[in-house]
């Protein structure tokens, strides 16, 4: 299993959060299966202001390439995408047109 750690801005307006934040409360069954089935595990989002952290556990075949992919075959991924796009903007120093950017990790206690 690999896990990977990625963050995104909102954008910095307390109704846009909120309304991004109940979206999260029921997130379409399209989009969980689409999640599911590109072979994440668990994901878990977390905010403070408008800054997200979302960490995901995955399996050994996941790759972000094939998950781009799926989603944009995915008429309804992507009008979910579409939606969340209105309330996110790009984190300073993410580059080709990346929302969510992936962490490195620095650390880890076992």
């Amino acid at each position: 299993m690999n896990q990977y750690c990625l963050v995104l801005d909102l954008k910095d307006d307390p109704e846009l959060i909120a309304a991004y934040i109940a979206h999260h409360q029921k997130v379409w069954p399209e989009v969980l299966v689409s999640i599911k089935a590109s072979g994440i595990i668990t994901m878990d989002i977390y905010h403070f202001g408008n800054r997200l952290c979302m960490f995901i556990n995955a399996d050994d075949d996941f790759s972000f390439e094939k998950k781009a992919q799926m989603d944009e075959a995915n008429p309804k991924v992507e009008e979910w995408e579409t939606l969340m796009l209105q309330y996110q903007q790009r984190i300073p120093g993410a580059g080709n047109g990346a929302k969510w950017v992936l962490m490195e990790k620095i650390f880890e206690l076992t």
